[in-house]
């Protein structure tokens, strides 16, 4: 299949693994890009067995490395070095997001890397970032969540903290990784590149990126903010609502006109029309009675009633959807967000299965996923004969080697 989309003729190397630097590569490649992704011999990338239900092979990794170019190579020997460095001369982009200091060992640093190509966007994810005094220390995305200031705001007040139910962290830093791309090859077709000047992601910088005011809120005021549950600090009413059938819906009701308008739903003109509640900061110190009255009004309802007459007000709402409720909403699928690939997996058959649609549109149709995530070494082939021209005594040398 032709690659197309805006970023065609950019060709990426991705050295990393697991979920941050894999991400940046999955974007770059929905939007046309070439992205070769290097795994080890043998075992490859350790994410192909990470929710592994069946087979032999993950859906998390299906949907983590689609659209990319995947082989192997062994990066601590000079012969796979030297592989290596072939390919980044025919590269636009390096991504990697092992510990700091892992490429410089394997003689692949930024020094070597820009003597092969001296235009060459380097983008490198780790923890901690390249410099400062954590700079070496081991970390996931669940630790950077942590320090990053995210996990502490997470779950119910008088619970542990919790964690989101994803990898929010690694993927925030991904998305980072990726507008750092975008920002150097821009830099880059402006004549302005800067050679060495490395694109440096740190994990839990990312996440805490995204904590809004909470640094600013403790400097200006000395509030340390604390675990709200279904609730946002200072804004209300938002939260999560039991209805009659046992679903849940989310109301978010904390605009001052929305509020008017989803109290008159509720029948609770007192409650609407009273002076204190007229803005969110008396709305905020009034939370729990204003949920009981929410609390109250859905649970005698079913949620599609509930829906309904919120919708009708213009008031936003939604139901709090599992895996199945996707795979069945309209919208989901007028949008192109459910994208049903056949998939067989070692002897097993598991037919069409939806994979997530390509995140942003760029005009009337989304882009199209070109191929799920491959097998191991499934275009060593293609990428060393025909780009690097090992004809194929070569590469079965390298091949009983392990280099490949």
């Amino acid at each position: 299949m032709s690659t197309q989309g805006p970023l065609s003729g950019i060709r990426v190397l991705e050295l990393g693994n697991y979920i941050a630097a894999p991400t940046t590569g999955r974007l770059l490649a929905d939007f046309g890009a070439e992205v070769i992704k290097v795994e080890r011999p043998g075992t490859g990338d350790e994410l192909r067995s990470w929710r592994l239900f069946r087979g032999e092979t993950s859906m998390l990794w299906r949907t983590m490395n689609r659209n990319k170019k995947c082989i192997t190579l062994d990066l601590r020997s000079d012969e796979g070095r030297a592989i290596a460095l072939d390919l980044v001369r025919r590269s636009d982009v390096v991504i990697e997001n092992f510990r700091p200091g892992t490429l410089e060992k394997w003689g692949l640093g930024p020094d070597q890397l820009t003597e092969a190509r001296p235009d060459l966007v380097l983008v490198r994810v780790s923890a901690y970032g390249q410099t400062g005094p954590y700079r070496d220390r081991p970390g996931f995305g669940a630790v950077a969540e942590a320090i990053g200031g995210l996990r502490l705001l997470t779950g119910d007040p008088d619970r542990p903290p919790a964690r989101v139910g994803i990898s929010i962290g690694d993927t925030v830093a991904g998305l980072y990784a990726t507008i750092g791309v975008l920002m150097s090859l821009l830099r880059r077709e402006r004549g302005e590149h800067q050679p060495g000047k490395v694109v440096d992601v740190a994990l839990y910088e990312a996440v805490f990126s995204m904590m809004e005011s909470l640094l600013p809120d403790y400097e200006a005021y000395g509030v340390l903010r604390e675990r709200t549950g279904g609730r946002m600090e200072g804004l209300a009413p938002t939260n999560t609502y039991r209805c009659r059938d046992d679903k849940w819906v989310v109301i978010a009701g904390n605009g001052d006109a929305i509020y008017r308008r989803l109290m008159t739903v509720l029948d609770r003109t007192d409650l609407r029309d009273d002076p204190g509640l007229a803005t969110n900061p008396g709305r905020w110190q009034r939370r729990d009675e204003l949920d009981a009255a929410i609390s109250a009004w859905t649970g005698d309802r079913e949620i599609d009633e509930v829906l309904r007459l919120l919708d009708e007000a213009g008031v936003p709402a939604g139901p709090i959807y599992d895996a199945a409720d996707i795979s069945k909403d309209p919208h989901f699928l007028a949008r192109g967000m459910l994208r049903r690939r056949e998939v067989r997996d070692g002897d097993e058959d598991f037919g069409p299965v939806a994979f997530p649609g390509v995140v942003p549109r760029l005009g009337s149709e989304p882009e199209e996923i070109r191929w799920l995530g491959p097998e191991l070494g499934a275009h060593n082939d293609e990428v060393l004969g025909s780009l690097l021209g090992l004809d194929e005594n070569a590469r079965r040398e390298l091949h009983e080697k392990q280099v490949i």
